[in-house]
């Protein structure tokens, strides 16, 4: 019978194997556009959430236009995943290759430092390219309103609040990386990406990628009057705002978090379950569906 899906045991198998080991392999110039892809596209996700957030909890409710708003930011893991980029939340599956004693901790480290950086900086030029679009002055500037409201609920959570959310987001976001390389197809593929993606951002869980271009867009629009004059927020209320709260109340504590959801949780415990002394395995599970 024809397989239309892996197995969980395939799976592991296949990115232990081939692709994470060939992604930790990648020369400097390819991971550098690709990473900086990654952030772009992360970008773009992140644009039509907050396109379509401004205005849709007015007539559907707060439930539902998260909802919506996650299914959306889909488009960004589906552009890295089918249409090619290296994202630095995704590139923690690679620990499952270095468990595996196929790669060195020097090329996994390469990798995520790398990958993280030129995510940043691809993150950081749509934050460029969107401002200086204009985009943001739509419906007399209430959707730059609305980034600068989102950006500044992000960086006024606490430490520990940011840390798990960091955790409980790269669970998902591995789990949808995950699921797309069960299937063989373009559709399939989609599909499995969309609904964890979903579920993070409906859940409001903290992304660091997606964080690299709203937080950032977010700071820049906190100085445009206009916009401050269209929130429902005074001054006082965006004093954590700035550079020092992006890194310090945000980045880095969901970096970290998102590091433990997606190397410990999706990687560590599937290489244990599938992986660890496979000769002695069975992997055979249902493998069609």
């Amino acid at each position: 019978m024809e397989k239309y899906c892996d197995s969980p045991g395939d799976i592991a198998q296949n990115l232990a194997e081939n692709v994470c080991t060939n992604k930790a392999n990648l020369p400097l110039i390819r991971l550098v556009v690709l990473g900086l892809l990654g952030g772009a596209f992360i970008a773009f996700g992140g644009m039509m959430s907050t396109l379509i957030l401004y205005d849709s909890m007015k007539y559907v409710g707060y439930g539902i236009g998260k909802f919506i708003s996650g299914i959306v930011f889909s488009l960004g893991l589906i552009l890295v995943i089918i249409g090619g980029a290296e994202l630095f939340t995704g590139n923690n599956l690679i620990i499952m290759s270095l468990l595996d004693k196929r790669i060195s901790l020097s090329k996994l480290l390469r990798n995520w430092v790398v990958v993280y950086f030129c995510n940043f900086i691809g993150a950081l030029l749509m934050v460029l390219l969107y401002y200086y679009s204009g985009l943001w002055k739509t419906n007399d500037f209430s959707l730059g309103a609305t980034i600068v409201s989102i950006a500044n609920s992000k960086i006024n959570i606490s430490l520990g609040e940011a840390f798990c959310r960091g955790i409980l987001c790269n669970w998902l976001v591995c789990l949808g990386v995950w699921l797309s390389f069960a299937s063989r197809d373009i559709t399939g593929k989609i599909l499995a990406i969309i609904f964890p993606i979903t579920a993070f951002v409906a859940l409001s869980f903290e992304h660091c990628v997606a964080n690299m271009y709203l937080i950032p867009i977010g700071i820049v629009l906190s100085k445009n009057q206009k916009v401050i004059s269209s929130l429902n927020l005074s001054l006082n209320q965006l004093t954590n705002l700035n550079t020092y709260g992006f890194f310090v109340k945000n980045l880095i504590p969901v970096t970290v978090g998102n590091i433990i959801g997606g190397a410990f949780f999706v990687g560590f415990l599937y290489w244990l379950v599938y992986l660890k002394k496979q000769g002695k395995l069975n992997l055979t599970s249902s493998k069609t569906v």
